[in-house]
Formats: structure tokens, sequence, C-alpha cells
């Protein structure tokens, strides 16, 4: 199993092209599931998750095709379209039950395994299959799968009012709607970037939706969509991890593709630490103008506050911040995993439920540590960078499942970063 081995060192300068967004990405991709006709994504990243959304659209009688270096995934779902999505494939990622709206609106039934991914909440499917269930879908679980079928074979228009502003519900309930019968309303949506993305390619496809970015979507089901060719918005959570960098060692770091409208809540954030953001014409570039960082209080809320994928990055940097900070983590439950390695590192930490104080210290030290989700293993890489000696992040794997060739990006602007190949 491979690891990353990072050596603190200097202060970084130069570039790092930030990718196209993975949650935006494993959105659109089953998108192509609601036409005949080929969708074409640009800008996609390169990345393990986009590889198993792959295996799971063919199994399902996709055809999907790699381009240019991965950057572009053609999409074609033209033949005949099998309704079981299996369980070796779904447990390996949750975003594969973004498959069973799709499935629903154009076939009328889907039998689709309870999905897996990264252990940092519960994350249930009754908010996906209540809403279903409002536009006429019969649901039953069985044997660990979700058997659904349309009332008549096809779903038809509703009211679906969300407990909360769930993102994969609303992209899920938002492409079911798109070929129901009648005009749904989404209210209490999640407003996410990645919500506005997929409504953009789907309004490309000839679907009618209006509202993404607010709290309540009407979408006015049509008989048929149509192909497309369609850029996948920059990976704010990706962004958001690089413009943190130089807050470990120093320098300035222009993150290629940056904006300010995607990441609003964090770079507020980052201001009040010490950080100074200033848009150039190819992106976002970033310097500490200090030699520490200062601390500040975070709450992690649904978009346009502070991302909960950007939490851990964060608590990271505030362990070496002068002053003292308060985490609160409001989105997914068990998400201070990677509180303890950080301890192990030399941070000073205490966690109680959602919350995480954290007093900051001077220095931290290498040390082996351990990836438990794919947020915490970039938090151990950046903390690594400012650490006294060597720091071994073990179990990297997850890592592999959102960050495009982390260690190339960093040795590219002068971090001592490289990968260990597993036996």
């Amino acid at each position: 199993m491979d690891s990353i081995l990072v050596k603190g060192g200097g202060p970084l300068k130069g570039q790092i092209e930030i990718a196209g967004a993975k949650n935006a990405a494993l959105t659109l991709m089953p998108a192509t599931l609601l036409s005949e006709e080929p969708l074409m994504l640009t800008n996609a990243p390169r990345l393990s998750d986009i590889k198993t959304m792959t295996q799971l659209l063919q199994s399902l009688g996709a055809e999907v095709t790699s381009m240019k270096d991965g950057k572009v995934q053609a999409m074609s779902s033209h033949g005949p379209i099998n309704h079981v999505a299996d369980y070796d494939i779904v447990r390996k990622m949750r975003a594969s039950n973004l498959v069973l709206g799709p499935l629903l609106a154009r076939e009328g039934v889907a039998v689709v395994s309870l999905p897996g991914g990264c252990a940092i909440g519960a994350r249930p499917m009754d908010i996906h299959t209540d809403g279903l269930a409002k536009m006429g879908a019969d649901i039953e679980l069985k044997d660990g799968y979700l058997h659904a079928k349309a009332e008549g074979g096809k779903l038809k228009g509703a009211v679906v009012d969300f407990p909360f502003a769930s993102v994969g519900a609303t992209e899920n309930i938002m492409m079911a709607a798109t070929l129901a019968k009648g005009t749904t309303v989404i209210n209490n949506a999640a407003r996410e970037p990645e919500i506005v993305d997929l409504a953009d390619c789907l309004r490309k496809m000839g679907a009618q939706i209006s509202g993404d970015g607010n709290s309540s979507i009407e979408i006015q089901g049509v008989d048929r969509l149509g192909g497309a060719t369609h850029p996948v918005v920059t990976d704010r959570i990706e962004l958001g991890t690089f413009m943190l960098a130089p807050a470990f060692c120093g320098g300035e770091v222009e993150c290629l593709g940056g904006r300010l409208d995607l990441i609003g809540a964090f770079v507020e954030k980052l201001a009040l630490a010490g950080l100074d953001v200033s848009e150039t014409k190819n992106g976002l570039l970033v310097k500490r103008t200090g030699d520490r960082v200062k601390a500040v209080d975070v709450v992690t809320e649904p978009f346009p506050g502070f991302p909960t994928d950007l939490q851990a990055q964060m608590m990271a940097m505030l362990c070496l911040a002068d002053g003292t900070s308060v985490l609160e983590e409001k989105i997914f439950e068990n998400r201070f995993m990677h509180a303890p390695e950080l301890i192990r590192m030399g941070a000073n930490i205490a966690v109680q439920g959602g919350t995480a104080t954290v007093h900051g210290v001077e220095k931290m030290k290498g040390a082996q540590v351990m990836a438990t989700d794919l947020r915490a293993s970039v938090s151990l890489i950046l903390a690594g960078l400012a650490a006294e000696g060597e720091t071994q992040v073990n179990r990297v794997y997850h890592l592999d499942r959102g960050y495009e060739h982390i260690e190339k990006k960093l040795q590219g602007v002068g971090a001592n970063v490289e990968r260990i190949k597993g036996v």
C-alpha cells in the first residue's frame, strides 16, 4: 500500500493547476443515463473515483471513453440499460447512489445497492428515497439493495421538501425530475456550486430547470433529453487545500483556475488568520503575511458556509496558529478522526462531541501517521510541510480518490514530498 513521505522545508513558490471538481464530475457522469445521445465532459479530474464511476456506468450498459489523458470523458447510453447497480462497485464510493434517480427517470425501474465511501457518518439514503416516493416511486430495501419502481413506469412531478439541504439528494431528485411528467419543486435544496454545474449541464441537454443556486429549485419535466458538451467546474476543495499550503511553510502559491465565488466563506477565514488572497488573471494568489498564522474559530455549514470538506485541512493549519481556535463540525459526525494523528505530530487538540478546541503550538514534529479518510489524508500531508523532520502518511489510497497527482503538484512549488510505492 502506497504512502506519502513529507519533509518539512522552506517557503513555497509557483503555480498549481486546480483540477475539475470530483464531486461535480461524479454527479455529471450519471446524467448520461438520461439520454441516448452522447454526453462529453471536459476538464474532468483524473481520480480513482472517476474510474469507479466509469465501471459502474459501463456495468449499466453505458459506453464511457477516457480521452486526452483522462481530462475528457465521452459517454453514451444509446443501447439497452441494465437496471442493477451491483454491490461490488457501489460499495467503493458514496456517489454511486446518483444512478438511482436517472435510472428511475429513464427506465422506470432501478435496483441499486446501498453505497459505501469514507466512514465519516451515517449519511442515510432516506432523504433520497422519500423524495422519489413523492414522485410516484415504490421503493423497498431488500438484501442491501434498493428496489425502486415508478408507478405506471414513469415518475410524476411533485413538491419535495427536504428536512435538510442534502447535496446528493438534491442531485438525485433534480436528475429524476428532468424526465418526470409535470413540474417538480425541491424546497430546502442544496446550493453548492456542483448543483449549479449539474443544472447547467442538464439545461444544455434540454432540461427545463430554474432556481439552482437558491434553496428552491423548479424542474419542468420534458419527454427526452439530448446530448451536450460541458466543462466540469473547478474543484473548490482542491482549490482550498492548495491555498492553505503557504500557511504552513510560507511563500506564495498561485492556484490556476481558482475563483472567489466558489469559496467565499473559506477565504474570509483565511483573511482573519493572516493570509493574503488576491485575484490574478489566471486564478488566485495566496501568501502568508506574517511568520505565524492567527487563531480563528470555524463552524462548518452547507454552502455558502464554510465547507466540511476543508475542515480537516483548516484544523491542521490552526495547530500552528498563535492562540486557541474552536472548530465546530455540523455536517458529519465522526469527522475529527484526523485529530489523533495530528496529536502524534505534537498538536494540542481536545475533541468533545462535534467540537474540537485547538491550542496552537509553535512547531510540530514529523511522525508515522495514518490516513483515516480522504480529507484527513491531505491534512496530514499539509502538516508535514511545516513539521520538523519526516512525516510518513500511510494508507493514502483515500487520497487518490480526491486529489490528482498531489505529490507532483506540491513538488512543482518546491515542497519536499514523494510517494513511496507499497509492496
